[in-house]
């Protein structure tokens, strides 16, 4: 089986890691994308070196899906560590293991600490538990952690047991690439009043949540007949009994709705005619957040509101996979009424930083019509750049009066336009700490100013790009400053022959700006729109 690009470069920046010492790493994946094509595809590598591989689940369904895959992609059968079915004594080198079995001491003690020299754990944003701590203390082996796009919050939480992030492959790009499918979406004009809600482990309590949902479920059938009648819909409900019964208003709407939960007899079967079309609406409460795919899902009705991002992701990620005929994939949102908390909106799912997610889900909210959302993005981001731009040039009139030689790292991030910059937040260990020596000789060598960047992780992001600008020809830091110091705007989306030829007609007219150009209007003939 031939790998995609990302997938392939997934499988070597793992093993690259491991062999810098970096002994437990992360693989982030949208759902969709093949993560479990690309751990049995690092298993197959471990095992032709004579590795013995353990791969950690905390479901049956996940637990047979890793084993089926592997033995797809690769050839290589699985012995089980579930229940009574044990792997001790078996010739396989790879293991399905799961968590609920492993955690017992009784279990883990008739294996050798060093038994395994692999672990992979599927959906990893579950590993921080007692349960698979226990598990992961007790075996000396490398570590791999494979999840769908989880937020900041999660990274750090994640960041406090991975050494390092091996490799990301985001939403945007998966949908740019053709990967997966784009997504729309609309805000139903429905106030739902969560004020009431109360909270429980970082998110909401889903007792209180079906009481609140309870009084708006028949305006919400009415909206999905309005907006979603001719799609095929997944519906994400807080408890069965409030799934059970929108199945049966939606039945009364003409829908032809079906439910499953984890007490239903005849659930593979309920999947299936799903699957084949006899029903059009699946409503479930958060049973089918991981481990089920139906690719010709083409609408997302999230009623059971969330902060946790890695969670929204997961419901979503049932419809963004691609199906023929399938255009895209349609997110239904709520104006959701709370006090305190920061909801998950479909912003979420791809903006860069929080400012860019709220003015995000505030265009969704006023429009009233399906938006693409890296449509909404760009648009957004184009707001926020104006707004900190505002912002900016008072700092900047201050800066002009020191005459600084160096470029302040804000004044960069904002004329290249890097919303990964602007909105970095430190993940792992390393990278919460101060940038060392040699990060900081680089940056004020390369014409950054060092004492503005407060941590590691993010010298290393500015340094990495300005190597990448450098290779891609774009403007220095040092073209930057002189340039904008001279009221140019935008000068990081130059190329460096640009900078270059303006600085020379500068000079050549005694160090002022030539007659005929005007700095707040120029652009460069050759302007290089090469980095966003």
């Amino acid at each position: 089986m031939e790998l995609r690009h990302y997938q392939q470069k997934a499988r070597e920046s793992i093993q690259q890691e491991w062999q810098k010492g970096n002994t437990k790493t992360l693989l982030v994946l949208p759902t969709g994308c093949g993560k479990t094509i690309v751990f049995s595809k690092v298993i197959e590598d471990r095992v032709k070196k004579g590795e013995r591989v353990l791969v950690l689940a905390h479901r049956g369904e996940l637990l047979d899906q890793a084993a089926d895959k592997l033995e797809q992609s690769t050839g290589l059968k699985c012995a089980t560590e579930k229940a009574e079915q044990t792997s001790l004594g078996s010739w396989f080198r790879v293991v399905v293991g799961s968590v609920q079995t492993l955690m017992r001491e009784k279990r883990l003690l008739k294996f050798p600490k060093d038994f395994f020299d692999t672990i992979i754990i599927d959906e990893a944003h579950h590993c921080l538990s007692d349960s698979y701590q226990r598990i992961l203390h007790y075996f000396n082996a490398n570590v791999l952690g494979v999840t769908a796009t989880p937020d900041r919050g999660d990274m750090k939480n994640l960041g406090s047991y991975f050494d390092s992030l091996a490799y990301e492959y985001s939403l945007p790009k998966a949908i740019k690439e053709g990967f997966l499918s784009p997504i729309k979406a609309l805000t139903i004009p429905l106030k739902l009043d969560l004020t009431a809600v109360s909270q429980q482990g970082g998110d909401f309590k889903t007792s209180d949540l079906g009481s609140a949902l309870d009084p708006y479920l028949e305006q919400i059938a009415d909206e999905m007949v309005r907006t979603a009648h001719d799609r095929k819909s997944v519906i994400f409900l807080p408890l069965v009994k409030t799934s059970q019964r929108f199945k049966e208003i939606l039945n009364e709407k003409g829908f032809r709705a079906a439910e499953v939960n984890g007490e239903s007899k005849d659930r593979a079967e309920i999947l299936e005619d799903f699957d084949k079309g006899k029903y059009n609406v699946l409503c479930n409460s958060m049973l089918l957040t991981e481990g089920w795919d139906c690719p010709s899902v083409d609408c997302i009705v999230v009623l059971r509101p969330t902060k946790v991002r890695s969670l929204y992701s997961q419901m979503v990620g049932r419809g963004t996979r691609l199906f023929e005929g399938k255009t895209e994939l349609l997110l239904l949102d709520f104006l959701w009424h709370t006090d305190r908390h920061e909801l998950c909106h479909p912003s979420h799912l791809i903006a860069d930083s929080d400012d860019v997610a709220k003015e995000m889900t505030k265009k969704i909210e006023e429009s009233g019509v399906p938006l693409d959302l890296e449509e909404v993005q760009s648009s957004a981001e184009e707001d926020v750049v104006a707004q900190r731009e505002e912002a900016l040039a008072k700092q900047l009139a201050e800066m002009k009066r020191r005459k600084r030689k160096l470029v302040d790292p804000l004044q960069f991030e904002m004329s290249i336009q890097a919303e990964d910059l602007s909105g970095y937040v430190p993940s792992f260990g390393w990278e919460m700490g101060p940038p060392s020596e040699d990060q900081v000789n680089k940056l004020e060598k390369l014409g950054i100013m060092p004492d503005q960047v407060d941590n590691a992780g993010k010298a290393s992001k500015i340094l990495d790009r300005l190597d990448k600008r450098r290779d891609e020809g774009l403007t220095t830091p040092k073209q930057i400053r002189f340039l904008e110091q001279r009221g140019f705007n935008h000068v990081g989306k130059w190329s460096f022959e640009d900078g270059k030829k303006i600085i020379d007609r500068i000079a050549a007219n005694g160090w002022r700006t030539p007659p005929g150009i005007n700095p707040k209007e120029f652009k460069p003939e050759g302007e290089n729109h090469a980095e966003g």
